[in-house]
């Protein structure tokens, strides 16, 4: 801001350095507390010695906000006595003029002698919407008119960035509605198998993507297991998702080998022509022989932990992923004791920013998980070992045994 003392005329201009300052440090990302964060840091360097950012609940109507508005402190900055120590008139009545007018307010604080408190509080209002409010406090002359100037532009654009974020959480809060539906009840397998599934959203910002599992039953005792990715984040990717698993069973009903349920599906897809590419891993099982037939469309390949505890990163052929109309898969064979247990899942279980994947895979089948756990015990551990509810990306997981047979 402008020097403390002296009167401008009504409507100056806040200064080019500090409207630069705002944009390049207000609202920096898609977090609410982040950007209350910024505004008071901002009001603080240009001014005034506190500030604080007071927030409207989110289901507040639009509008006036009611008598005795619900505000809650989200941030703040500089000595936590004067935005605290006020006087029976203080700041209060001032936020609720700023919330009721829609305007700056601004005014001295008489503190019984002690040395004069100047306040300023501004609505935190952008596309008719209301947010909160902005209360900045300094020691010194009253706010010049260049000075409520900046701090009201400032506020505003924290307004725009707070509508940005809650905008951002809800539509993502609605993706993840969405995939959380459609992954809540995936095809039962056969009774001859255990089954666990794990589906964990990334956390931060990120929108959720098109990750997803599936089981499908087949003829004679086999099931289809199945773990894909749609390329991509957001309520398209969840929408494409969706189309894959339905256009997967119907194919998958025709008791293909996996390599043929691949083809068909990239060949669907590429002439579809509107779908995201995806990767998919299909895995057919059939208990009553112990074995399986793998294909992959340009994903990880699955581990299997053995009753012991040890996993082994299995080897196969991957093809490109699906939508494509490229083709190329085959199906690998794979042998399966009755305690072993066929851990399929997406990337995000596994990546780590600036790592080889390679590597990453290593750390998976490395891990000595406990002996004889169950399927869900054996899933669990495997999640917390490798940190897997602070993965930077959504992970979906899929792990599956063999039943023993009764005896007799």
């Amino acid at each position: 801001m402008s020097g403390r003392g002296g009167e401008e005329p009504p409507g100056a201009r806040a200064p080019l350095d500090a409207v630069e300052d705002a944009i390049e440090s207000i609202g920096t990302g898609l977090d609410e507390r982040t950007t209350c964060e910024e505004l008071a840091a901002f009001v603080c360097r240009h001014g005034c010695d506190a500030a604080a950012v007071d927030l409207l609940p989110e289901d507040i109507p639009a509008g006036p906000p009611a008598p005795g508005p619900p505000l809650s402190r989200i941030a703040a900055a500089g000595p936590g006595e004067l935005l605290r120590s006020w006087s029976a008139q203080g700041a209060r009545p001032l936020t609720v003029r700023a919330l009721y007018e829609g305007r700056p307010i601004a005014a001295p604080l008489d503190l019984s002698g002690r040395v004069a408190r100047q306040v300023i509080t501004v609505p935190l209002s952008a596309h008719g919407r209301l947010y909160g409010v902005l209360v900045a406090v300094r020691h010194g002359p009253a706010f010049t008119a260049r000075e409520t100037s900046t701090v009201h532009r400032a506020a505003r654009l924290a307004a725009v960035h707070l509508g940005h974020a809650r905008r951002h959480n809800a539509l993502r809060g609605t993706v993840l509605d969405l995939q959380r539906a459609l992954l809540a009840e995936p095809g039962r397998p056969h009774p001859n198998l255990t089954l666990a599934t794990r589906y964990l959203p990334a956390g931060g910002g990120t929108l959720v993507g098109g990750d997803w599992f599936e089981t499908v039953r087949l003829h004679f005792g086999r099931t289809l297991l199945v773990v894909g990715d749609v390329m991509g984040h957001g309520l398209d990717a969840a929408v494409d998702m969706n189309a894959y698993r339905s256009m997967l069973r119907y194919v998958a009903s025709t008791d293909l080998p996996p390599h043929r349920v691949l083809r068909r599906l990239d060949a669907a897809v590429s002439d579809d022509g509107t779908r995201r590419p995806a990767t998919c891993l299909l895995v057919q099982v059939d208990p009553v022989r112990g074995t399986a037939l793998l294909a992959g469309a340009g994903h990880l390949p699955p581990v299997v932990f053995a009753g012991d505890g040890t996993g082994e990163l299995l080897d196969m052929p991957v093809g490109p992923p699906l939508g494509t109309g490229v083709g190329g898969y085959t199906s690998t064979a794979l042998t399966l004791a009755p305690d072993d247990t066929l851990v399929m899942f997406t990337d995000g279980l596994v990546e780590r920013r600036g790592e080889d994947i390679d590597v990453s895979l290593a750390r998976l089948a490395g891990l000595r998980l406990p002996p004889e756990a169950s399927v869900d015990e054996l899933l669990d551990g495997l999640l917390v070992r490798l940190d897997a509810h602070r993965a930077e990306d959504d992970v979906a997981v899929l792990a599956a045994r063999i039943r023993p047979r009764p005896e007799g």
